[in-house]
């Protein structure tokens, strides 16, 4: 088979086992190898006059073996197929599409680490001299993962946490809950608001936080709150997830999961912390809300931004007093200017990428809103 594979890459085509038959000792006596699209189309479409696409032409390109003493003999073969050839993209086909151990092992350390999907196949990218040389997909590491983080709940934790949300649906109809579950049927995202939560919105719901910093420590697997102020300034849930991953498509989830169980009436605000997949499911689910970044999320990386600075505790409070005490765009401006100056800071990645996003997070650029 494995002959047959390289065979069929060399030539443009992708090849499948279609029959194979044992003897008495089970051994595999005869086997049939074919081009990938032998056989006619199977239509799944309960419409029939809906278009769907075609990868099964009929092609009659077999390979018929059998199994000899030395080894196995060729009986007969076809080499012309009824469709085109294309070598240079027998790389895409699924066949060929494989994760091999160590590949997998490098995508599961790397995501622990939190690294995104984007840079983690990128570093494959690199490592192998180019995405011609890869024989994978980022779809296919992004399937990879999606299996394992998918949520390492027991099948009792499911079942229990499933009649929970049932029995509180039957207690209160205006209990809402939705569950994501993967390919394969396993319980994946979970969003849930109480009859509480969904009535606080709609008097409190102007301006939310979202935070993924939470932990579920049986699980490590973030815990996402929708919160928001009431009049007492106290803060008061308006729903929550438990979410298997950080990607956009989650995030994207559980906002869409969270706006459906809302009415559909988005926040006119929304703040959460510097998250790259977080910002674009926002602007994707919620275009119109102000969003904002926490604060609090980014000055306390401060320590580590700038590990090795003898003038590690002047930089900070200068860079307190630029963003809390500058009350116009105008003079944070200018005193931003200053201040990279005076410590020589202008190479520095951090605070370059903060001032480029500094319509999110300056309090002197989000005053008219927050």
């Amino acid at each position: 088979m494995e002959y047959f594979t390289r065979y069929g890459n060399k030539k443009g085509f992708a090849v499948a086992k279609r029959t194979s038959r044992k003897g008495n000792d089970e051994e595999v006596e005869s086997l049939t190898v074919a081009c990938n699209r032998a056989g006619k189309q199977q239509i799944k479409a309960s419409n029939s006059l809906k278009a769907q696409p075609q990868s099964k032409t009929g092609c009659k390109a077999p390979f018929n073996m059998i199994q000899c003493l030395d080894g196995w003999i060729l009986k007969s073969m076809e080499l012309e197929h009824n469709h085109g050839l294309s070598p240079s993209k027998t790389r895409f086909y699924k066949c060929n599409r494989v994760l091999k151990p160590h590949v997998r092992r490098q995508l599961e350390l790397n995501a622990k680490a939190g690294i995104k999907m984007n840079k983690n196949f990128n570093s494959l990218v690199v490592e192998a001299g180019g995405h011609e040389n890869l024989p994978f997909l980022e779809k296919d590491c992004r399937n990879h993962l999606d299996r394992v983080k998918r949520l390492e709940l027991g099948e009792g934790d499911a079942v229990a946490m499933n009649k929970y949300f049932l029995k509180m649906q039957a207690d209160n109809s205006n209990f809402f809950y939705t569950i994501d579950f993967t390919e394969d049927g396993r319980l994946k995202n979970v969003f849930w608001a109480d009859a509480r939560n969904r009535e606080a919105f709609k008097e409190f719901g102007d301006v939310v936080t979202f935070d993924t910093t939470y932990l579920v420590n049986k699980y490590s697997m973030p815990f996402a709150p929708f919160v928001g102020v009431n009049h007492h300034g106290q803060s008061i849930l308006l729903g929550c997830g438990l979410i298997s991953g950080e990607d956009r498509d989650t995030f994207r989830w559980l906002f869409e999961s969270w706006l459906i169980c809302m009415s559909r009436v988005p926040p006119n605000a929304i703040i959460t912390d510097q998250d790259k997949d977080m910002k674009k499911a926002i602007e994707i689910v919620f275009p119109k809300a102000r969003h904002r970044w926490c604060l609090w999320h980014i000055l306390k990386k401060m320590p580590e931004k700038f590990k090795g600075y003898k003038e590690y505790k002047s930089i900070k409070f200068c860079l307190k007093n630029v963003v809390y005490d500058s009350l116009t765009k105008e003079e944070f401006e200018e005193r931003w200017g200053r201040f990279i100056e005076k410590y020589h800071l202008e190479s520095h990645k951090w605070l370059l990428e903060l001032y480029n996003e500094r319509y999110y997070w300056v309090p002197a650029f989000v005053k008219d809103t927050f």
